[in-house]
């Protein structure tokens, strides 16, 4: 078991869709990361035409499955910043990580774009690591 596959559990985050056209915020899947001790999510940013637009990245967690208690995630439970896994209007095709080491089961992130005219197309992927049990299972549950 010296492959990454068989210590990683990823989930899906923001799927793959029509580009973001105006600031409707881009909400991910919940996570739940139940058998995990760690977690990252990935942002892959694509194309972004409007030459202004900004972002605003959150990452909130909860013990809620729906998430229906969410709060804001505390910087210090945070590897990383939401400020370092926020896109610029100049980060296309980039790729965006952040990790949470807090102890809630369930977390979910929200890029809201402003002053946005152009397309902007994202995707993500939840990744839970140091899994209690291993191998995880290939293909992702």
């Amino acid at each position: 078991m010296r492959d990454i596959i068989s210590h990683i559990d990823p989930k899906r985050g923001i799927s793959p869709a029509a580009a973001v056209a105006d600031n409707t915020a881009i909400v991910s899947q919940i996570n739940n990361r139940l058998g995990a001790d760690s977690v990252a999510f990935l942002l892959l940013m694509g194309a972004i035409a409007d030459a202004d637009a900004t972002f605003t990245f959150l990452m909130e967690h909860g013990d809620a499955a729906n998430l229906s208690d969410a709060v804001a995630v505390p910087d210090d439970m945070l590897n990383g910043t939401e400020l370092l896994a926020t896109p610029l209007f100049s980060s296309d095709d980039k790729v965006f990580k952040i990790g949470y080491t807090g102890g809630k089961q369930y977390q979910r992130v929200t890029l809201t774009p402003a002053a946005n005219t152009g397309n902007v197309f994202a995707a993500g992927v939840w990744i839970n690591g140091k899994l209690n049990l291993g191998p995880a299972a290939n293909p992702p549950a």
